[in-house]
């Protein structure tokens, strides 16, 4: 099989991989959009390696994206470095003030995938840390019969136990910046300083870096519980996913 073969099956696989992702709604819809992306980003680069083959404007300009292609792997590999990095971190034994448990989806009343993971994580990390106010933050979106924050308690409930008064939650944010601005209001609320005190913050592998930038903008001192989703293909996902979050985080979402 010649060469020429070999790069339009793979073009084709591309396409096929791409669109299937895109259309079944199987949470894997990111990967399905960066590889039509990088399908796009491959027939531009046919295009001008055969116009640098007819004129030296056609070269530069080839050389030019072949140099911009390159920085931005090197940028996006060195993210997600950085992002893996963070969500493998074991801060258990680090004694906190506080406990913010972000949400995550409601499938009606049903906790999601993600969801439940960080809730089973809050879960083991609260028999540890028993005597902390906990603050389950999360909205009620489309879709959600309930909001994120009552899926979370209606799980960490347990009958006759005085600890449940500790459970505190936020039910107004729709996203990670809000769920920190309202939870440290509640935790100020509840007498917490929070401009001095150690929060933990629940939230998944993938997601820890971001928070922690997210905490970090609005003055909170967090380490991270990582919750580690069932299958490794949507942690693939979202990994995968959350460095170009990371990038809008840090270029746009400046508050």
């Amino acid at each position: 099989m010649t060469a020429k073969r070999l790069r339009r099956i793979g073009r084709l696989a591309l396409a096929c991989a791409g669109l299937a992702l895109v259309s079944i709604p199987n949470g894997m819809k990111f990967t399905g959009y960066l590889l039509l992306g990088t399908l796009a980003i491959w027939y531009c680069g046919m295009y001008l390696h055969r116009w640098g083959k007819r004129s030296r404007r056609g070269q530069a300009c080839y050389r030019v994206f072949l140099a911009g292609l390159g920085l931005g792997i090197v940028c996006l590999a060195g993210i997600e470095a950085a992002v893996v990095f963070r969500g493998e971190a074991d801060n258990s034994a680090i004694p906190v003030d506080a406990v913010i448990v972000l949400g995550a989806g409601v499938n009606g009343e049903t906790p999601s995938a993600a969801l439940w993971s960080r809730i089973r994580a809050a879960e083991d990390y609260l028999e540890i840390h028993p005597d902390v106010p906990v603050v389950l933050s999360g909205g009620q979106g489309a879709g959600e019969a309930i909001s994120e924050a009552e899926a979370m308690r209606r799980a960490l409930w347990k009958e006759d136990r005085a600890e449940n008064a500790r459970l505190l939650l936020e039910e107004r944010s729709t996203n990670t910046a809000e769920n920190f601005r309202f939870s440290k209001a509640l935790l100020e609320e509840w007498g917490l300083d929070t401009g001095t005190a150690t929060i933990a913050v629940v939230t998944n592998d993938f997601h820890c870096f971001r928070a922690h930038m997210i905490a970090r903008r609005q003055g909170l001192k967090t380490i991270d519980v990582p919750a580690e989703l069932p299958w490794w293909w949507l942690t693939a996902n979202y990994y995968l996913r959350e460095a170009f979050a990371v990038v809008k985080t840090s270029l746009f979402d400046l508050n």
